[in-house]
């Protein structure tokens, strides 16, 4: 049985963390587990935001992941539990397109 073309459709997810062992933590579990199939980690991310009624700032990492839909929840329950932050930064967004190979690479490296 074929699988559902939804539950295949690839997306990536954005986090931020506070630390390269964070990063490099929460990335060994995603792709270890088969729930995303690639994490890149870039360093140097100055945030702006607001947090308890007042404007802060922080020096951060950005995790792109690479996953799918059918992944998502157990990324996020997964993230979640090795994440530090009280509210991490967890969104995502469906990829309208991409070349073939790398889809097919991308599907190929997640749980099935």
């Amino acid at each position: 049985m074929a699988r559902s073309p939804i539950l295949r459709k690839p997306y990536v997810v954005f986090s931020t963390v506070g630390s390269l062992k964070e990063a490099k933590k929460i990335a060994s579990v995603l792709v270890h587990q088969k729930l995303a199939a690639c994490v890149n980690v870039i360093p140097n991310v100055h945030s702006l935001f607001r947090w308890q009624g007042k404007v802060d700032q922080a020096q951060e990492l950005l995790l792109v992941i690479k996953t799918d839909f059918r992944h998502l929840k157990d990324l996020e329950k997964n993230l979640r539990k090795h994440h530090s932050y009280e509210v991490p930064e967890i969104v995502g967004w469906p990829i309208a397109w991409g070349s073939k190979p790398y889809l097919s690479w991308l599907g190929e490296s997640l749980k099935s």
